[in-house]
């Protein structure tokens, strides 16, 4: 019970600009930690979480994105945090606002840069036909002449592919 009354007396003694700052810090931090949880245990791709980087993972088109749940996440959980950081350490309320904005920005810039990036480490293993033109290959089975069936061929293809190939 103590311990209640001494949190209304610490939350009564803040100022509206500082309790602003720990509303937006509890309520980011919390959700940001539930998002991670959730993502962590595979329940955002069961269809518990709608999010639109799931949506559009499949499509190529898009490349750099910038406004996700991730990143908003991310944005006002540095902005709260880095605010009241500012605030402890005596900033002005601009300057506050200012460096916390820019601190959630960067955030959001590191993480797309970081999912982008770690995109574009994927590999479909789909071969690509033209790059085997021309190559040598070793058939393990045989392949039926006039097309009357399928066989299969290995080829190896480092050089000119980056990659072995089947």
């Amino acid at each position: 019970m103590y311990l209640l009354l001494d949190a209304n007396a610490w939350w009564a003694a803040l100022a509206p600009f500082e309790k602003i700052y720990w509303v937006v810090t509890i309520v980011f931090t919390l959700l940001f930690l539930l998002h991670m949880g959730v993502s962590l245990l595979g329940g955002e791709h069961d269809g518990a979480i709608g999010d639109a980087d799931d949506a559009i993972s499949g499509d190529d088109g898009i490349g750099f994105q910038f406004f996700t749940l991730k990143n908003m996440l991310a944005f006002f959980t540095i902005l709260g945090w880095t605010g009241l950081a500012c605030i402890n350490s005596g900033m002005s309320t601009f300057a506050t606002i200012a460096v916390s904005v820019i601190c959630g920005l960067i955030m959001m810039v590191i993480m797309s840069a970081l999912f982008y990036y770690t995109s574009k480490l994927s590999h479909s293993g789909t071969m690509d036909l033209k790059n085997a033109v021309g190559k040598t290959g070793e058939v393990y089975l045989t392949i039926p002449g006039r097309r009357s069936g399928t066989g299969k061929v290995h080829i190896r293809c480092r050089a000119a592919c980056g990659n072995s190939m089947r």
